[in-house]
């Protein structure tokens, strides 16, 4: 067995994918597919042209990395209906509770429900906005108290 030089190695590259560009070819589409990188091709070219093809049959290309589009999720309104049973000071606590609200805001809030109807106690993706609601719920049942809480999309 001889020893290859950097010079031999490279050699032996430049040879097999100048006159069988196929051989490395499998191997490379499997990495860039694993990767999420894909081989750009004559249209990503940059103005000018983009492939250098100087005579010596070496083609060369820009690979670029595609990323999927994220999208920010929906967000829905956790509501509060207003009814004629339940305390207005257990309203305050629900608020204080389960939406992070200090004193003056429950309040404001327990207020505006209380005059118009209906409030709005907080804005959130669906699966929190479900969570609290449910929370809300339970707690009102726990102490038999018919106050309604659901969500609307924003």
């Amino acid at each position: 067995m001889t020893a290859r030089t950097k010079a031999d190695t490279k050699a032996m590259i430049d040879h097999t994918t100048r006159f069988d560009p196929g051989v490395l070819a499998g191997a490379n589409a499997a990495l860039l597919q694993a990767t999420g990188i894909r081989a750009a091709g004559p249209s990503d070219a940059p103005p000018g042209g983009g492939q250098n093809n100087g005579g010596d049959g070496v083609n060369t290309g820009v690979v670029v990395r595609t990323r999927p589009k994220t999208r920010k999720p929906a967000m829905y309104k956790v509501l509060m209906l207003n009814d004629d049973y339940t305390p207005m000071e257990f309203v305050v606590h629900v608020l204080e509770r389960f939406f992070q609200k200090n004193r003056d805001e429950a309040t404001r809030i327990m207020l505006h429900v209380h005059r118009r109807g209906v409030g709005v106690c907080g804005v959130f993706t669906y699966e929190v906005a479900e969570t609290k609601v449910t929370q809300v719920m339970d707690l009102a049942r726990q102490n038999q108290h018919p106050l309604q809480c659901t969500i609307e999309k924003e």
